[in-house]
């Protein structure tokens, strides 16, 4: 029972004790002016009761009411009902606002309750003062305060005769129940009559129509928001014009939260003198009148919601959390239906009568139900996550917050953590956590109803059926009897306020209502305590709790599967199944990433322990450790799921005997986790171990069960929870005596201070480490051992040492060392023991004994841990895989044995079993070797699912580009490791993590090994020299004098005579020569044979001629004759060498030994070709003019146009481009640089009138088709061919109307413009006309027509800068942008990076596709492509071309090779493609050690892959035309692949002087060669090629004399899959003898079982070599052919004998004369500029695959269409080659005579009719297998009736001829007789309309 009223006071309007206009409340008169005992009167009152300020008012206003809250030191709040109404004021009032008028307008304007109105009562300005009637209660009867003060209100104003004492008296003693649903009338003794009706439980608020307000004047979004703020603990402000209005609304927001209390500071009506509260750090929810909107503006962390315009703004600091979906999807939708119930009708297009809506108090509890099953659901199971810390003497109730977020699957939702983190939820739990208690609403539905909701979920209907099912309940609780009687209470006339009253409000008499208040609390004191006994009983707990989302965790979904191998595993590893177990074991680690997995290991490794302990031996425990850090490492800091702790009593309970007396337990293994340092978690343990132990107190001995059982787990049927032991424990509580009820309060701390003792001890275990000496612990990050930071990070050293930093580290121990770990430890285990004794009452000279005990225990765990940790060192170590050796070549020999190692992925995604889904061959477990010749790593895949496959990677060491020290994570530790990435150019990546026995030593050496061997100091020591040789490398043995001067000794001499000739061109002129080369020479000093003597008297004769050579030159003469160069330039017809004076004067060009000596140019070869007219002394100053001495030398001459093609170095500035910028006369005293000019002028000039200059008076395919930019004619002349440039980019860049064509597209492609803007128009042809003849004849016909330069010379754009087009000169210079080598080389590395990236794909980055274009690798092959084209066109129109880029040896080294393929046929062979990087890479001087950084001198200068590019471009044209090259491109990857190997001699050194030097060059005739490994690539190639057709490409038939003429656009280009593609398989392919593998098993032996296996093979990508593992069709053929003759005893036949049997064969049909272009296999009618479309062969190592693709860019439809037809006519040839005669699908056959193309004969074939593949094919004769021809019936467009030709059969009748008309010719055919005619006719035809 309670008071309706505590006090009851009268407050009015007093002066400012400062004298402002403002006036102040004054308290006239309380009653009882004595303070209550239990309920003193609360201060401020006269503040709340005009909370916008006391004013006085120019006029009457009606009277005003609303219910302020206060809420005194205890959190008590007090309602003050205030009734407002105003009277005129008194003298002394309006005195004391007279004096600031202004003031006081502005007041009343502003603040004023209501506005001035005319209808003013009482004399012209009287002024009234308000002044309030106020009831003070603890009870919230606002509608019982209203009418009660109105009553007195009445009574004054009307002047009824009642005492107004004796109604207040009544009112200050009323006394009505709180609760329990009882009605009770009250009258106050005026004739009035009230009834009070209390709410059912007193736990439900009371809300009226509070919430459903609250929701019309926000809406339902801004509610759900702020019902968001209030529950994470933000500051809510409501603004209103209406008091009324806030105290409703705040009341609303109040009954939202239920069953969550509100606990912070709470004011529905602030006054306006107190605004500064609202800037309090607290959260609060407040309401302020809309007066005071613009104070409220610069809160900056305050949500704000305005009643009366329905906003809700949240400022942008303010990030308010979501309810977790669905919920608040849910929630929403069932708003909006309670709402707005005609919303699901609003679409109906025959609506159901509408029912009437709810009432608004009705509607009041359906929002609130909503809310009260959000709760329940968010909060459903809250019970099973309580810790029962104490029962006795007060219950003590923690909540383990870790496990309820875990269960729900809702760790990361920042909502719930939220609330359950705030002050509001530390409320509930210990309110409703107490296990004995009345239970309310919300008890029932959290216990029972969750099942219900969550079937309800999808069903609107039946969710809103709930919703007011609750709301019933809520309404009945408000009001428990709805037809009660009405009030009855008098109220005063209409506008009686402006009537005017008689009088004041008078004062009461404070004697007459002491009196009654007195009588009544005797009455009270005599009467019985009416206390109605609560009804107490046990809380339900309801379900277990489920995820509110079922969130299947990915790829761990907690399948039986998984569980069965993780079972399987554990009982494999007791049961002492090793090898099973290891192989079960990946699988376990990768399933422990699921939860269920997880619980479920920590299940099975329980069974195992008896007694608290399990003893394993070395293996076993190695086994169960690494599956418990791998459960831990997931783990976060709250250990959400439990697993900590579940595996906290079992890291205590496996150990191992390390010695006697030594044992060594899990825990040492295992404390590298974040979870271990979070004191949150061990409190979340210690309690839950605590309630358990507790709960055991309580129970019978055989009602006990196992104490690990988890937190949140259903117990069994019979089981009691902890919780309902408490509850009966508190119902038998005041049963019990008082020694009874001390002595289990004695238990119960007693125990808690047992655990206290075991957890100092569990984390003195888990805290400090192994090696406790080592500062290790100090070393990592700060903050982990704060207790109010949970980080969850990967962890690095040992917790100890993170809790250590975070705390002071000042310690009582002495040593340094163990007293930083110790003493940390004891900080943290004493901070804990404080926190977890004080909260569960543990008495203090318990806890003082406790801090006593702390140090003690943790110094002797150290000492324990110093013999584990001195026994574990001596442990033998684990039993590792078997290292797989490698197989290495002949000579290849062992540097360094195997290092254990991972190797890991690379970012290549295949091999990781990534999107291409083949199964996940990396990380492996192996060991690296490093050998003479490569780095090589062998192992197995760590996954066991990918079976026992062997996974190789190496490179040759001469390819290693980059090496790398990194930190990575093994398959194995989740501890970062030291690892090393080795990056090489051959596109293969090792990124290796060392075993843990691999120590930094071992692992220094292997680094140091391999940067020996990769670096040389000298070129000798690389692999190709040493391999074979047992010596040491040194120089070779000399060769007996008696035979004469061997070959050797004359390279010898020839050397030491070069450098004896160079040495005085070394001081003479010290500026050209090769750079870096001193270093380069590798004979040491001291060797007096090799050293460079200078001799200046040496005399310039030794530059003889070749009639004066001596016989040992002769010798050497010789040689250099049969040198590839030679016998090129004798098949080019380029000259002869003769060996007398006599020249052939016929012959323009001659080949000239001027360079024999390598005394001109060191990198030039010893024999050049020359002008005939030039003399060999005048080469030497020519020479001189050019960047290393490289002059202009013939490399190739055109059959067709005689055009020749030249190289050179770049210009010297005083060469030609001196001599074009400066035309003046020679100066006096002119300088021997000039005369040089003048000499290479000379030798221009010598070169022109070399040529045949007749050649052009045919005018074929001249330049004079390609329009002149300065005679503007945009026509090509009829009579030129105009071969535009394969380029869709054919629009010029340049600022004039430049020619459209293949000149403009060099111009406008690429990203700078490879020419310069104004060459088109020279190069388009000369525009300027001869003067005419002094006899008036005319002009020249030469003249007439524009003309070209019958040279060109290609230059650096940089270098001719500034050259002035001279019309007199003979040549043209064309000035190009190229690139330079060290941009080849960045390009390189960038292209490196993109194709084998060395970080997984997982981890963001570039794309592959961006990282390709950023490399500009595509770019630079365009370039090189789109010059080659420019010199093939210019060549082929018959002018020279001398290309003279930089020095000489690189990009023009590129250009001239690729001119030279694209033009001649012959390069494109196996045998003139050796000759072509013969002669011009290898005798022309390319830097191949240099630009391969072979030896410790290019170590600084890095790779160059100048050679590899030059091979990409060729891939490129192999693809576009790949019928025109013998070799496949296999052939391109081998040479790719060893010219950076160093396997070979052939691409060392730099060149041919060096290599004669080293003797490489001629080896001895007589030398042995027996079984020795080759030294060039080129007899390893021919060797090959012998057994096999590797190299070959089957689809090779040439057209005559073709010139191709790539596409070079981006897009045209594809990337080389060199780059891309490789064999773990096997390793690299390029070394045949290791890549052939161990032969697979014959058909025969598989089939040992009986049963017939599949011969089916699963091919991965990245592992298998597809061409090896299914060959195509004719390589296939081939080994058939090979394994039948060997089966038949006859000596297999070389394979190419056979294939040019069957090629000679082929050839030999319908051309008996033999003449007509040669065919193949393969149609060759194919367009030649669309070869491209035919067939793609893709190589590989065992010969080619057939894949028919079409290439997608035709350069119009015409062609494409046919290009097309081309394709798939060769394409369907090629099928039908390979089927035999047996299979075949005959529809129709019989023999036809058939005419042969244009001038053959007749000829009588064996015709079949397939209609399946829609064919008509032909043989010889009826048993002939070999398809001689095909007739697509696609592309038949008519069958008619023929005639008699001549040739034909002559018995046979006309009407026996027919013809067949296709797309591409007609085929004339002649039956023999007239029905057979007939039948074929009827059949194609057949055929036709089928299809």
């Amino acid at each position: 029972m309670a008071r309706l009223a505590d006090y009851f006071v009268l407050v009015a309007f007093g002066p400012h004790p400062r004298g402002s206009g403002e006036g102040q409340g004054q308290i006239l008169q309380r009653f009882p002016e004595k303070d209550w005992e239990d309920n003193p009167f609360p201060q401020g009152i006269e503040l709340f009761c005009q909370p916008s300020g006391w004013q006085l008012c120019p006029e009457r206003s009606p009277p005003t009411f609303f219910v302020a809250v206060l809420t005194d030191i205890n959190s008590e709040r007090h309602y003050c009902a205030c009734l407002t109404f105003w009277e005129p004021a008194g003298p002394t009032q309006e005195a004391a606002c007279t004096e600031d008028a202004a003031v006081r307008e502005e007041n009343a304007d502003e603040g004023g309750p209501v506005q001035l109105s005319p209808a003013t009562a009482g004399p012209p300005g009287q002024l009234f003062a308000p002044k309030t009637l106020v009831l003070v209660s603890r009870l919230d009867h606002a509608e019982v305060f209203r009418n009660s003060l109105g009553l007195i209100y009445t009574i004054h104003v009307e002047g009824l005769n009642v005492g107004l004492e004796n109604v207040v008296g009544n009112l200050l003693t009323c006394i009505i129940p709180l609760a329990g649903g009882s009605q009770r009338t009250i009258s106050l003794g005026a004739g009035d009559r009230q009834v009070i009706q209390t709410p059912l439980t007193d736990s439900l608020p009371i809300s009226r129509c509070s919430v459903a307000l609250l929701f019309r004047q926000l809406g339902i979004a801004n509610v759900l928001s702020l019902f968001c703020a209030a529950l994470t603990e933000h500051k809510v402000l409501f603004l209103s014009r209406s008091y009324q209005r806030l105290s409703d609304a705040c009341r609303g927001l109040l009954a939202l939260l239920f069953p969550l209390r509100y606990s912070f500071t709470y004011v529905p009506i602030l006054p306006a003198q107190l605004l500064e509260v609202l800037s309090t750090p607290t959260p609060f929810i407040i309401g302020v009148n809309a007066a005071f909107q613009a104070e409220t503006q610069e809160l900056l962390d305050v949500i704000v919601a305005d009643l009366d315009g329905g906003t809700v703004t949240v400022p942008e600091c303010v990030h308010i959390p979501a309810l977790p979906e669905p919920l608040h999807s849910q929630t929403h939708s069932v708003l909006s239906m309670v709402l707005d119930p005609e919303l699901e009708l609003a679409d109906l297009a025959f609506p159901p009568p509408m029912a009437s809506a709810s009432s608004l108090k009705m509607q009041d509890k359906e929002l609130r139900a909503v809310f009260l099953r959000l709760f329940a659901q968010l909060l459903q199971g809250y019970r099973w996550c309580l810790h029962m810390v104490r029962i006795h003497p007060e219950p003590v109730i923690r909540f383990h917050k870790a496990a309820f977020l875990g269960q729900r699957g809702l760790v990361e939702d920042d909502f719930l953590m939220k609330v359950l983190e705030g002050m509001a939820f530390a409320g509930f739990v210990s309110e409703r956590g107490v296990p004995y208690r009345p239970t309310d609403l919300f008890d029932e539905l959290v216990a029972h109803e969750v099942a219900r909701m969550r079937a309800d979920e999808n069903n609107p209907q039946r969710v809103l059926r709930h919703v007011k099912e609750l709301a019933e309940q809520l309404y009945k609780n408000e009001n428990p009897y709805p037809a009660v009687a009405m009030h009855k209470v008098q109220r005063p006339g209409e506008a009686s306020h402006l009537r005017r009253a008689p009088r004041p409000f008078p004062r009461l008499d404070e004697g007459t209502v002491q009196w009654i208040v007195d009588q009544a609390t005797a009455k009270m004191q005599g009467a019985p305590p009416a206390v109605k006994a609560e009804r107490r009983t046990t809380v339900p707990s309801g379900p277990p709790m489920t995820a509110i989302v079922e969130r299947s965790s990915g790829l761990h979904g907690n399948s039986a599967r998984r569980l069965e191998v993780v079972r399987n595993c554990i009982s494999c590893v007791f049961e002492g199944k090793m090898l099973e177990a290891k192989k079960l074991l990946p699988a376990v680690l990768r399933a422990l990433k699921g939860r269920a997995a997880r619980r479920c290991l920590t299940q099975e490794l329980h069974l195992h322990v008896q007694q608290n302990r399990a003893v394993l031996d070395h293996q076993q425990f190695d086994f169960v450790v690494r599956m418990m850090n791998c459960c831990l490492q997931d783990c976060t800091s709250l250990d959400e799921h439990g697993v900590a702790a579940a595996l906290l009593p079992l890291v205590t309970a496996f150990c191992r005997k390390l010695s006697p007396g030594v044992t060594q337990f899990a825990y040492s293994c295992v404390q590298e986790h974040v979870v271990w340092s979070t004191p949150q978690f061990w409190e979340a343990m210690f309690y839950g171990d605590v309630q358990t132990h507790i709960r055991a107190l309580y129970l019978e001995p055989a009602e006990d069960r196992d104490p690990t059982q988890q937190v949140g787990e259903a117990p069994a049927e019979d089981e009691r929870s902890a919780l309902d032991v408490a509850s009966e424990q508190r119902r038998l509580w005041p049963t019990l005596s008082r020694e009874k009820q001390q002595e289990l309060v004695q238990k119960e701390e007693s125990t808690v201070f047992s655990q206290a003792i075991h957890y100092a001890n569990r984390m003195s275990y888990l805290l400090l480490p192994l090696d406790t000496s080592k500062s290790r612990l100090l070393r990592e990050r700060a903050g982990l051992g704060d207790p109010e930071s949970a980080s969850n990070s990967l962890l690095t050293s040992s917790m100890a040492g993170s809790v250590a930093e975070s705390y002071d580290t000042e310690s009582g121990f002495e040593d340094a060392e163990t007293c930083d770990v110790a003493g940390a430890v004891v900080r943290f285990i004493n901070r804990f023991v404080d926190k977890v004794c004080t909260e569960s009452g543990v008495t203090s000279d318990h806890l003082k004994g406790l801090h006593v005990m702390v140090p003690d225990i943790v110094q002797m765990h150290i000492e324990t841990l110093e013999a584990v940790h001195r026994e574990s060192k001596r442990l033998p170590p684990i039993q590792k895989p078997k290292l797989l050796r490698p197989r290495l070549l002949p000579g290849e020999e062992c540097v360094l044995d195997g290092l254990r190692v991972y190797l890991l992925p690379d970012g290549r995604e295949e091999g990781a079993g990534g999107s291409a889904g083949g199964p996940a061959l990396l990380p492996a477990e192996g060991a690296v070797f490093l050998t003479t010749y490569r780095v090589i790593f062998t192992g197995m895949p760590t996954d066991p699912l990918v079976g026992e496959q062997v996974v190789v990677r190496s490179f040759p060491v001469a390819a290693l580009t980059k090496e790398k020290r990194v930190s990575v994570q093994t398959p194995v530790e989740p501890l970062l490791q030291d690892g090393l990435q080795l990056r090489s150019c051959t596109f293969q990546l090792l990124k290796m993590a060392f075993d843990e026995e691999v120590g930094s030593d071992s692992a220094e050496l292997f680094r140091k090994q391999l940067h020996k061997l990769r670096y040389p100091p000298d070129v000798r020591g690389t692999f190709a020299f040493t391999l074979g040789s047992a010596h040491t490398p040194g120089r070779p043995p000399r060769a007996t004098k008696d035979k004469g001067p061997s070959l050797r000794t004359l390279s010898r001499n020839l050397v030491k005579n070069a450098k004896k000739t160079m040495g005085r061109q070394h001081v003479a002129r010290k500026k050209y020569h090769p750079p870096g080369w001193e270093h380069r020479g590798p004979p040491p000093p001291e060797d007096e044979e090799d050293a460079i003597s200078v001799s200046e008297e040496l005399e310039p004769s030794t530059l003889t001629p070749a009639s004066a050579l001596k016989p040992s030159d002769r010798m050497t003469m010789s040689s250099l004759v049969e040198r590839a160069c030679c016998r090129d330039y004798q098949r080019l017809g380029l000259g002869t060498l003769s060996s007398s004076l006599s020249r052939a004067k016929s012959e323009p060009f001659r080949i000239s030994p001027v360079n024999r000596m390598y005394a001109i140019c060191r990198s030039y070869p010893g024999l050049l070709i020359v002008p005939q007219s030039v003399q060999d002394n005048a080469l030497q100053r020519v020479s001189r003019c050019y960047r290393q001495n490289r002059f202009p030398v013939v490399c190739w001459r055109s059959g067709r146009s005689k055009a020749v093609l030249l190289r050179s170095g770049g210009l010297h500035s005083k060469g030609v481009v001196g001599l074009f910028k400066a035309q003046n006369a020679p100066s006096p005293g002119q300088s021997q640089a000039d005369s040089s000019s003048l000499e290479q002028e000379k030798y221009l000039q010598a070169v022109v009138s070399s040529m045949p200059r007749c050649a052009d008076a045919s005018g074929r395919n001249t330049l004079s088709g390609f329009s002149s930019a300065h005679m503007g004619s945009h026509v090509p002349s009829p009579r030129a061919r105009v071969t535009t440039l394969s380029n869709p980019m054919a629009a010029s860049a340049s600022r004039r109307t430049a020619p459209r064509g293949k000149w403009g597209s060099v111009r406008a492609s690429g990203r700078s413009g490879v020419l310069g803007g104004d060459v088109g128009s020279r190069l388009a042809g000369r525009d300027m006309l001869a003067p005419p003849q002094a006899n008036g004849a005319p002009p020249d016909p030469g003249f007439l027509r524009p003309q070209r330069a019958p040279l060109y010379i290609i230059g650096d754009k940089a270098q001719l800068k500034g050259v002035r087009p001279d019309p007199l000169q003979q040549w043209e210079l064309v000035p190009i942008e190229v690139f330079e080598a060290r941009q080849v080389k960045t390009s390189f590395k960038k292209l490196l990076k993109a194709c084998v990236p060395g970080c997984p794909a997982t981890e963001p980055g570039p794309s592959f596709l961006r990282s390709l274009e950023d490399s500009e690798w595509l770019t630079q092959i365009h370039k090189l492509l789109q010059v080659s084209v420019l010199v093939v066109e210019l060549l082929d129109s018959g002018s020279s071309v001398l290309v003279s880029l930089e020095d000489g040896w690189d990009i023009t080294t590129q250009v001239v090779s690729l001119v030279q393929l694209l033009s001649d046929p012959f390069y494109r062979t196996l045998e003139g493609f050796r000759l072509l990087v013969e002669k011009e890479w290898l005798s022309f001087g390319h830097r191949f050690s240099h630009r391969g950084a072979h030896t410790l001198a290019g170590q600084s200068s890095g790779v160059t892959p100048v050679f590899l590019q030059f091979l990409d471009c060729v891939h490129q044209v192999h693809l576009q035309f790949p019928m025109e090259f013998e070799f496949s491109p296999f052939y391109l990857k081998f040479l790719g692949y060893h010219h950076v190997s160093r396997r070979f001699r052939t691409f060392l050194l730099d060149s041919d002087y060096e290599r004669i030097e080293l003797g490489l060059l001629y080896e001895e005739k007589g030398e042995p060669r027996g079984q020795q490994a080759c030294r060039s690539v080129w007899e390893y190639v021919d060797r090959l090629s012998k057994r096999t057709p590797l190299f070959y490409n089957y689809m090779y038939a040439p057209e005559d004399a073709e010139v191709l003429r790539p596409y070079s656009n981006v897009s045209n280009l594809k990337v080389w899959d060199f780059y891309t593609k490789e064999t773990l398989a096997e390793g690299p392919l390029y070394d045949w003898e290791l890549a052939q593998g161990p032969p697979e098993p014959p058909e025969e032996e598989r089939l040992d079982g009986g049963a017939p296996q599949s011969r089916r093979r699963v091919v991965w990508p990245c592992y298998d070599s597809r061409p090896r593992a299914q060959p195509d069709a004719i390589s296939r053929l081939l080994e058939e052919l090979q394994r039948l003759e060997t089966e038949l005893g006859r000596p297999p036949e070389r394979w190419k004998d056979t294939w040019d049997r069957v090629k000679a064969a082929q050839r030999l049909e319908g051309r008996p004369d033999g003449r007509g272009t040669p065919s193949s296999l393969l149609v060759s009618s194919v367009p030649h500029h669309r070869r491209s479309l035919g067939v793609y062969l893709q190589e590989g190592p065992v010969g080619s695959t057939l894949s028919l693709s079409l290439d997608s860019d035709q350069s119009s439809g015409s062609t494409a269409s046919g290009s097309r037809q081309a394709a798939r006519r060769s394409t369907s040839t090629l099928y039908s080659q390979f089927q035999t005669a047996e299979s075949e699908n005959r529809s129709h056959e019989g023999t036809l005579y058939k005419k042969g193309a244009f001038m053959k004969p007749w000829k009588a074939r064996w015709f079949v009719l397939d209609k399946t593949k829609h064919q008509l094919r032909y043989y010889d004769h009826r048993v002939d297998t070999e398809c001689k021809g095909v007739i697509d019936l696609a592309e038949v467009e008519a069958v008619a009736p023929g005639t008699h030709t001549m040739g034909a059969p002559k018995t046979v009748d006309e009407k026996a001829f027919f013809d067949v008309k296709t797309t591409r010719r007609v085929y004339n055919f002649c039956a023999q007789d007239v029905p057979s005619a007939q039948q074929w006719v009827d059949q194609i035809q057949g055929c036709l309309s089928d299809a």
